[in-house]
């Protein structure tokens, strides 16, 4: 379907709206390379190992060849970059409590990083991001999960929850500053 044209001069918004319309996988292509390193970098950040930054490189890609045709995104870059970070919060939370490593007595008894007090602070903010949530007023934490975690919509949030367009928006914006609140309460 590709006619090899050249994307580079073309804008994000420009390359969703025909990707959408095409489904042409050079055109995501093009719109994904432009930010593999990014999404790399988030990877990286949350995940804290090469190989599993390099796996949840393609995972997300390959989500995103379904998903970005889904969604009404305004703001590629941000939406890819919210969804880099949520894929890694949710492949931390899921190894949670799954690591079954074997580790030497030797290391055990030398490194003290390896302590379970000492867990680390992605993990932590994970935890208290969770519970800053549940304190969300229950509209707002509706709204939140669907949008942030769920990646929905505003138009797919109005048709689950049935609230009104500035219900939604509303719900969302304090919500998210609630939780920007209570996060920074808890440090």
């Amino acid at each position: 379907m590709s006619s090899g044209r050249d994307y580079k001069a073309e804008t994000d918004s420009e390359l969703v709206a025909q990707y959408k319309r095409s489904g042409d996988l050079a055109v995501f292509g093009e719109l994904y390379n432009r930010y593999m390193s990014l999404v790399f970098g988030v990877c990286l950040k949350y995940l804290k190992d090469r190989d599993d930054s390099k796996d949840a490189v393609m995972q997300i890609f390959e989500k995103l060849v379904v998903s970005l045709r889904e969604h009404e995104v305004l703001n590629f870059k941000s939406w890819l970059y919210t969804t880099a970070r949520n894929h890694c919060l949710m492949h931390l939370r899921s190894k949670k409590g799954k690591n079954f490593q074997e580790i030497s007595p030797g290391l055990m008894e030398s490194d003290a990083a390896m302590h379970l007090e000492d867990e680390p602070e992605t993990e932590v903010n994970i935890l208290k991001l969770e519970k800053c949530i549940e304190l969300l007023g229950e509209e707002q934490k509706q709204c939140v999960k669907l949008f942030y975690i769920q990646q929905k919509s505003y138009k797919d949030i109005i048709l689950i929850t049935g609230f009104e367009d500035s219900k939604v928006k509303s719900y969302i914006q304090n919500g998210k500053r609630n939780l920007k609140i209570c996060m920074e309460r808890n440090d």
